[in-house]
């Protein structure tokens, strides 16, 4: 007969346990609860939601707000244009990076110190928004959507991260033996560290397309053209639009409130439609997510 020993908890355990428990489902609350107000929020009748009804539940159930803001053609304009910067951006930021920082995780770079130096240097110094922008007219992408994509695509802090996991993951004997066999870097990186790496990978995909789907200032400063707006500048024009209209064009007092409520209404539905399709896409990657920040940040 096998003695098998129980553990038993102790009135400290338990109450551990229990407070330990509340203060988690309370933080998920303050998580939690700003986002679904958001929503109930942009379904809720303006007039409800200033005066503090809107708390649990929607109230006078409206979809006005959504339907100015699909109303207008440049909203699935402004879709498009942000998928395809978040893509581009997401694979060239993925591919230059991963490859600096396998670079920087090998022992045989040639001034990696020097070059590793520069590159954080930039992290804390930069040109500014005169000189970036003098620079970006100078190669002519005033402008050109390129622009956008590739000032969003690169980052030192993610090539750090990167380095930090291929050199905790990727033993520098499996390159040896590797080079046995007349595998190169080039080879041996495609090949062999890039199928390891998958969840750094997911990570550093997750990361410039937020980056890139938030994003809006380089589109406000680079861009000129309104077919090339991503969608979060389209929507600041259409909630401006939206109270802009309200002191322009009309002078009823009535109209004026009705104005008011809907574009209380647009803002909140604004957020739902710019956030969506990065809640969306988070599951997809969420089990590599973890794994690949904790590898990444911590080790190394």
């Amino acid at each position: 007969m096998q003695n098998s020993a129980v553990i038993k908890k102790t009135h400290f355990d338990t109450v551990f346990d229990i407070v330990t428990t509340v203060l988690l489902v309370l933080a998920l609350l303050i998580v939690l609860y700003p986002m679904y107000f958001v929503i109930i929020a942009s379904v809720s009748d303006a007039t409800s939601i200033a005066s503090g009804k809107v708390i649990l539940l929607p109230r006078n159930i409206s979809f006005v707000g959504y339907q100015r803001i699909f109303q207008d053609a440049r909203i699935w304009s402004g879709y498009k244009n942000s998928f395809i910067y978040t893509i581009s951006s997401a694979l060239i930021g993925v591919t230059l990076t991963s490859m600096a920082g396998y670079a920087f995780s090998r022992d045989d770079l040639y001034g990696r110190r020097v070059l590793l130096t520069i590159y954080l240097f930039t992290m804390y110094f930069g040109g500014g928004l005169v000189p970036t922008f003098l620079v970006v007219k100078s190669i002519g992408l005033m402008g050109s959507p390129l622009a956008v994509i590739l000032m969003g695509s690169v980052s030192v802090y993610n090539i750090i991260i990167a380095r930090s996991f291929f050199t905790s993951n990727i033993p520098k004997e499996l390159y040896e033996a590797a080079s046995i066999d007349g595998c190169g870097n080039g080879r041996f990186f495609i090949q062999i560290v890039v199928p390891l790496s998958k969840a750094i990978l997911a990570v550093l995909a997750l990361y410039y397309a937020v980056g890139q789907w938030n994003g809006y200032f380089n589109a406000l400063i680079y861009l000129n053209k309104e077919a090339y707006f991503p969608l979060q500048l389209v929507l600041r024009e259409i909630l401006i639009g939206a109270t802009g209209t309200i002191s322009a064009d009309i002078t009823d007092v009535d109209a004026i409130q009705e104005m008011q409520r809907i574009a209380a209404t647009i803002k909140y539905g604004v957020i739902v439609v710019a956030s969506v399709p990065m809640l969306a896409l988070y599951p997809f990657v969420q089990k590599y997510f973890v794994k690949g920040v904790m590898i990444g940040s911590v080790k190394g």
